[in-house]
């Protein structure tokens, strides 16, 4: 039986107790003995990271890698693959405009596109007490992979048509790719969308939000929800995201969580944001706690939020901070 995440999102909002959804992989790889090449290229391997996180942790609902290379190398951009670090685009597919106009549209069996849609499929079967959210990238971050990050910020001022045009390949395979997620059995996909943060409100509507809204109002249903992350925005283009009518939103640490979630719809969730460098990576306990504990008083009055990392947490990120993170959340509920 599928369930109904319209009603899962009321309930987290409806409940007393504070949830947490921490956007991570990488620990459970780690924990498995793998490396991230092997994780990211082979869906078995990535689904035996998830369940282990599953099965270690209550987190709310469990996550898929976010990976911002996948949907990336499958229009064939080159991918730099390491044992210790998430795979980077490795220069630029297209070296002009005239080549936008020539790129097709891949299928859905091109890289390493298949290996995610077997993780994601183990996974759905395997996990029934709480949703599995699949990972993808967002229309205006691909564009950017595929055209070089500096300069499609010049693209969409000098050539708007041809930018336009872009977005809208992007947008017509993240969609059939997210189509495709959501026919394995997975409840929900995190769509990473931190390149429209380098834009002003009106341009992030523009250029990013007007294509995920497509996405959303075409996959998103009552077993199928869609999160918009944006770890780029520091609070100035929130409202250009919530256009996107996605049921929930995900915030990076360089934002103020108590400020962008006035934004938020109280009926949406907004999730986020202890820095997944900083506090999750680098910090120790003691500091982690600090930091739980100081967002959950800063976010008491809105029963929409969510506890999660700022991002996705990175490789080598030690066991005894998520500990601590969980701890404190469990300490807080506690009280209430």
């Amino acid at each position: 039986m599928k369930m109904n995440m319209k009603q899962w999102v009321a309930d987290v909002i409806r409940q007393k107790e504070v949830t947490a959804v921490p956007v991570m992989t990488h620990p459970g790889i780690e924990q498995n003995g793998h490396t991230v090449r092997q994780a990211v290229s082979d869906g078995r391997i990535h689904y035996e990271a998830v369940m282990t996180l599953t099965h270690h942790y209550p987190s709310a609902a469990a996550c898929t890698i976010m990976d911002l290379t996948t949907e990336a190398e499958a229009f064939g951009a080159e991918i730099a693959f390491s044992d210790i670090a998430v795979p980077a685009v490795s220069g630029r597919l297209l070296p002009d405009v005239e080549s936008i106009y020539k790129l097709p549209v891949p299928s859905l069996k091109t890289g390493r596109i298949p290996a995610y849609l077997k993780a994601n499929l183990l996974a759905a079967k395997a996990i029934a007490d709480r949703p599995l959210f699949a990972g993808c990238i967002g229309p205006f971050s691909l564009a950017g992979r595929l055209y070089d990050m500096s300069d499609i910020m010049v693209l969409i001022y000098e050539h708007p048509e041809a930018a336009h045009t872009l977005l809208q390949k992007c947008t017509d395979f993240i969609e059939k790719y997210c189509q495709a997620l959501k026919l394995t059995g997975a409840n929900g996909v995190m769509m990473a969308e931190p390149a429209a943060g380098l834009m002003s409100n009106d341009d992030c509507l523009t250029f990013s939000s007007r294509y995920v809204k497509r996405i959303v109002d075409r996959v998103q249903d009552d077993h199928f929800i869609v999160v918009l992350h944006n770890c780029g925005n520091t609070g100035h283009c929130t409202r250009a995201m919530v256009v996107t009518g996605a049921a929930a939103y995900h915030f990076g640490n360089k934002c103020r969580m108590e400020e962008v979630i006035r934004d938020v719809p109280p009926t949406a969730l907004a999730m986020g944001n202890i820095d997944p460098v900083s506090a999750f990576k680098d910090g120790m306990p003691s500091q982690m706690r600090e930091t739980v504990l100081d967002l959950l008083q800063k976010m008491q009055r809105y029963p929409n939020f969510v506890l999660s990392s700022g991002c996705d947490t990175p490789p080598h990120t030690p066991q005894h901070n998520i500990d601590a993170f969980f701890e404190t959340l469990a300490a807080w509920n506690k009280q209430r």
